[in-house]
């Protein structure tokens, strides 16, 4: 096995011996049969135009916007559902951990995501778990065991909207046949066959991640569509929203809206996987070389520049527009961390409604009610103004933005470590030193070492130092999960991937 072979994590794989027809649900293999034949080979082709598209942003040619079309020449409108016109904060958490589901179901925040994506492991066990989990939540039937208190807690009565994120068109799903299937369509048919929609407070509602050209918007329409209509529902039932994660689709807003007209509701900016995908295609640029992650500030340009075109499109169709996530978490174990976070979170989510945003992300229960109160109650769509420039500068200059320290690189490996470490004891995101560490903030931060070598900031033998000095430290520590055998080989893995320049989000 090659050096490439080993650094990447293995694609999501049934179990041997797994089967669709004895496995899951009595008539699904037949019903997926057919999906998989119509629509994997049309995510593969996605798959290998995004490599096109990255590799030639690397070479020079950058991702533009695309010329006036109908979906931007034309006055065109959705009619928002009743049950979405308050978003003004959305929680999100694994769909594996059923405490977690529960809690932010119960939190009072007007709506929920449950993730099958960036906060979980893509392991196929927790993808299973996941959808049973959401199932259950879409029924308001989940449960958990309080340890702390003795019982069984279940989900209020509330009006808190739930969608679900599946897994990406990048991801593939390996173990179901000879070749792979799509993850997403693998995802979103086995939620679908497994739901009673009339057991459904509201419509079936997902997120859409990882999005990366208008033309792919046709992709996700054709799906949602074939699976509404197999349920006997109007083809527009199934709703949803889209994440702005890849610096590609900053330049196809408008066009993929106007796609998925029938059934999206609103555009989110997943800021942190943007950051890596700006990263990411301008990564031969030495004019982009990024300073130390926490002290970007939050209103840095090529943010704000997005954060205000995204409101501007969405409220101009009747849509909604929803901010990121605040990755400091507060702390019911130490008071200043806590005020600090929460204040972090006011600031940053004031910032959001000032750029025109309907509501924003958070992760723990306790930022739900600061995060509510700097949204005008429900939205923003009637605050929206014609003649705003549709193609504001998405690459503004990072010069003079931040600081960029050794410390800064040291970090960034200790958090490289400590996530992969967290995956590879079936955690997809991790609380690490109060900031809560994902996927898109692992791929950050591997990006960031990976333009600093690459420009010269430092060498490849001194981040090779760093990797082994910070893996020390955290065996010594004894703080983080696992034991030291996983220690290590998170570490291999991580400078591994940042050696091969493994960068896509997996």
């Amino acid at each position: 096995m090659d050096l490439a072979q080993r650094a990447l994590p293995p694609m999501s794989a049934a179990p041997k011996g797994f089967s669709l027809e004895s496995d899951l649900p009595a008539g699904f293999a037949a019903f997926y049969k057919t999906l998989h034949d119509t629509f994997t080979p049309r995510q593969r082709a996605f798959v290998e135009s995004r490599k096109r598209v990255l590799e030639a942003s690397q070479a020079g040619t950058l991702p533009t916007y695309l010329p006036p079309s109908e979906a931007t020449t034309t006055d065109w409108k959705i009619e928002l559902p009743p049950w979405a016109v308050d978003q003004r904060n959305q929680m999100t958490g694994p769909a594996d951990e059923a405490e977690l589901c529960v809690k932010m179901l119960n939190s009072g925040a007007p709506g929920v995501m449950l993730d099958l994506e960036d906060s979980m492991a893509n392991e196929f066990d927790h993808t299973l778990a996941g959808i049973d989990n959401v199932v259950a939540a879409l029924y308001g039937e989940l449960t958990y065991e309080d340890k702390k208190r003795g019982g069984t807690v279940g989900i209020k009565e509330s009006k808190t909207v739930t969608f679900t994120r599946v897994r990406g068109l990048h991801l593939h799903q390996a173990g179901l046949y000879d070749e792979p299937t799509s993850a997403s369509l693998f995802d979103l048919a086995l939620l679908v066959y497994k739901l009673d929609f009339k057991k459904l407070k509201h419509p079936l509602a997902v997120y859409i991640p990882k999005s990366e050209s208008a033309e792919e918007a046709l992709w996700w329409r054709d799906v949602l569509q074939t699976l509404a209509t197999y349920k006997g529902e109007a083809k527009d039932y199934i709703k949803c929203m889209a994440l702005c994660e890849a610096h590609p689709f900053a330049f196809q807003l408008e066009e993929f809206a106007y796609n998925l007209r029938e059934h999206l509701i609103g555009i989110n900016l997943g800021r942190w996987d943007y950051m890596a995908s700006l990263i990411h295609f301008n990564l031969n640029d030495p004019a982009w070389v990024l300073p130390d992650r926490n002290t970007i500030p939050h209103d840095v340009p090529f943010f704000q520049n997005l954060r205000t075109l995204i409101p501007s499109i969405t409220h101009k169709h009747g849509m909604l527009a929803i901010g990121g996530m605040t990755a400091l978490y507060p702390s019911r174990e130490d008071a200043e961390l806590n005020e600090r976070a929460l204040a972090v979170l006011a600031q940053d989510k004031k910032n959001e409604a000032m750029c025109g945003m309907d509501g924003a992300w958070t992760g723990h229960p306790d930022q739900n009610a600061i995060a509510v109160a700097q949204f005008p109650e429900p939205n923003q769509l009637a605050s929206y103004k014609p003649g705003f420039d549709p193609h504001p500068d998405m690459r503004p200059s990072v010069v003079g933005v931040g600081k960029t320290t050794e410390d800064g690189t040291r970090a960034a490996v200790r958090v490289v470590i400590r996530y992969r470490n967290g995956y590879i004891n079936g955690k997809g995101a991790s609380l690490l030193d109060g900031y809560m560490e994902d996927l898109a903030t692992d791929r950050i931060y591997r990006l960031m070492i990976a333009q600093r070598i690459k420009h010269g900031v430092t060498t490849a033998a001194a981040v090779s130092k760093l990797f082994d000095e910070e893996l020390e430290k955290l065996i010594a520590s004894g703080k983080d999960a696992g034991t030291p055998e996983t220690l290590r080989e998170a570490r291999k893995i991580g400078e591994e991937m940042i050696t091969i320049g493994a960068f896509d989000p997996v």
